[in-house]
């Protein structure tokens, strides 16, 4: 929060009363608050850049959530969670997670936490008409080698062929990523028909973004 923020939050917290923008009659509130943030907020306090005393207004009760990689206990009631709501989402029945790709998962470091673990999911169900989840979808992309891709060109052929080459080249492998991106992408565009802002949940990036992708890698929108 901006400073001007900060000091207009601690009014609110330590004397129950606020003005409409605009408005000059007081307005008591005995507002819950929960707050949320991934920075540690003493060390702003000392840095300058966080009210002391908003902190100690805030931390009355606190809840630390470990990341992802803290907990990979949770992963397995996790992924079943995500999947039964991704496959709502997706008009798509839920499909089971083999043990192999379950351990795959729980390998992972996650520095995306959970919105990580829901867009690889996401990527493995909109890329497999399969009832199972095996370890190869759940690579960067969910794509198989052979796989029909959805856009022009023999770009998933070209997958295919950067994942049989050797493990010692490297500028394939890396060169690839903007075709997995592209490919995925593409899939997402076709599901949604076109449907953006529905894109955008799934791909889990903003409106702004997924323009300068399609830009970028020319996609296909179909017309609503």
């Amino acid at each position: 929060l901006a400073p001007a923020l900060q000091a207009k939050l601690l009014r609110v917290l330590q004397e129950h009363v606020f003005e409409r923008v605009g408005g000059h009659e007081s307005i008591h509130t005995d507002a819950r608050i929960i707050a949320a943030t991934n920075r540690d907020l003493l060390a702003e306090a000392a840095a300058g850049r966080f009210r002391e005393d908003l902190v100690y207004r805030l931390q009355v009760i606190q809840i630390r959530m470990p990341p992802l990689r803290e907990r990979r206990e949770d992963i397995p009631l996790l992924v079943q969670g995500l999947l039964t709501r991704i496959a709502a989402r997706l008009e798509r029945p839920i499909p089971t997670v083999t043990p192999a790709a379950l351990a795959r998962l729980s390998e992972d470091d996650w520095p995306g936490n959970v919105r990580e673990l829901e867009n690889r999911l996401s990527q493995a169900l909109l890329q497999t008409h399969h009832a199972l989840i095996t370890p190869e979808m759940l690579e960067l992309g969910g794509g198989r080698a052979g796989q029909q891709g959805p856009i022009g060109g023999d770009s998933q052929a070209a997958l295919a062929g950067h994942a049989s080459g050797s493990a010692g080249d490297q500028a394939s492998v890396l060169r690839s990523l903007d075709e997995v991106a592209a490919v995925h992408i593409q899939q997402v565009l076709d599901h949604t028909q076109g449907h953006k802002g529905q894109a955008c949940e799934i791909l889990g990036i903003s409106r702004p973004a997924l323009d300068r992708k399609i830009e970028k890698y020319q996609l296909r929108v179909m017309k609503r």
